[in-house]
């Protein structure tokens, strides 16, 4: 069974895209959207077994994709990535800056090293590859960009670092909309909420009990999104149907932000079936036996 995407066959078809964080969850899902559209996909990760396993689902799939590993902080390396895929593929007419990650901790005891290495993969990365796809292809044929950040929208307690580098994102991309539109270049953002993706199986024991029991009781759709629900966003947003979109962030996330407690309290939800369009999902274990439909 293919992907079942919502987008017409071949709205990609001719095109290169670059993914990184392509190795798995909402980088690997879009991966495989974008191909089954039409796209040659460039995976870039830092583990080049997961890329490579990717990359086997594509072919098997009926798609193209090349691997890349890369540590995207480091810059040397990125100008030698960007470089090999434009070498290999010939073009780069779209970018998902889906790399990153980080830990929970409390603020206070955040060294300046670790903040430093959180903001370095969530924002300086992303920068420095967005700047070398841009100085080096789409400056002069244009393109699309997407970065991905995260919600951050009253606060992240336990994950300051992160969301000051997300932050930081979500304003570079309203820059880099502003500086690139004379390209021809549009950067919007996607802000994922909490989404059942294989990364939620990565926390500590400690976080598990209260992801698995209390997150969903704060969306007001009352479940955790699918990967494909982000990526479908993803895909719109490098589609010609949001040509005139640019410099902006696209929430994922249920209405999570907006729903304060107070003098109204959330309520059961219904009518409300999640888009499971990716046929190779990989449910994260954390929630494999909760029903969230109730």
């Amino acid at each position: 069974m293919p992907y079942n995407s919502v987008f017409k066959d071949d709205s990609f078809k001719g095109k290169t895209i670059v993914v990184t964080g392509g190795g798995c969850g909402i980088g690997r899902c879009t991966a495989h959207e974008l191909s089954s559209l039409g796209a040659e996909i460039a995976l870039v990760g830092r583990k080049q077994e997961k890329l490579d396993q990717v990359a086997a689902e594509i072919a098997e799939d009926g798609g193209v994709a090349s691997t890349w590993s890369c540590d995207i902080r480091d810059e040397e390396t990125v100008i030698k990535t960007v470089d090999g895929i434009l070498a290999k593929h010939g073009r780069i007419d779209a970018l998902v800056n889906n790399a990153g990650g980080q830990y929970r901790a409390k603020m206070n005891t955040i060294t300046t090293k670790g903040f430093e290495a959180v903001v370095r993969n969530n924002l300086t990365g992303g920068f420095i590859f967005m700047r070398e796809v841009y100085n080096r292809w789409m400056i002069d044929h244009g393109g699309s960009i997407v970065n991905i950040i995260a919600d951050i929208w009253n606060g992240w307690p336990y994950f300051s670092h992160s969301a000051a580098a997300r932050g930081g994102m979500h304003t570079l991309t309203e820059c880099a909309a502003t500086e690139w539109a004379e390209s021809g270049v549009r950067v919007n953002s996607v802000a994922p909420g909490s989404i059942a993706s294989s990364g939620l199986d990565t926390y500590d024991e400690k976080d598990r009990e209260f992801i698995r029991t209390e997150i969903a009781g704060e969306i007001p759709l009352r479940r955790f999104g699918t990967e494909s629900e982000v990526a479908s966003v993803i895909t719109f947003l490098l589609s010609p149907g949001a040509s005139f979109v640019t410099g902006s962030c696209f929430r994922v996330d249920g209405g999570a932000p907006n729903a304060r407690r107070g003098w109204w309290e959330i309520q059961p939800s219904k009518n409300n079936e999640p888009y499971h369009g990716f046929h190779r999902n990989q449910s994260p274990d954390i929630l494999s036996d909760i029903d969230f439909s109730k």
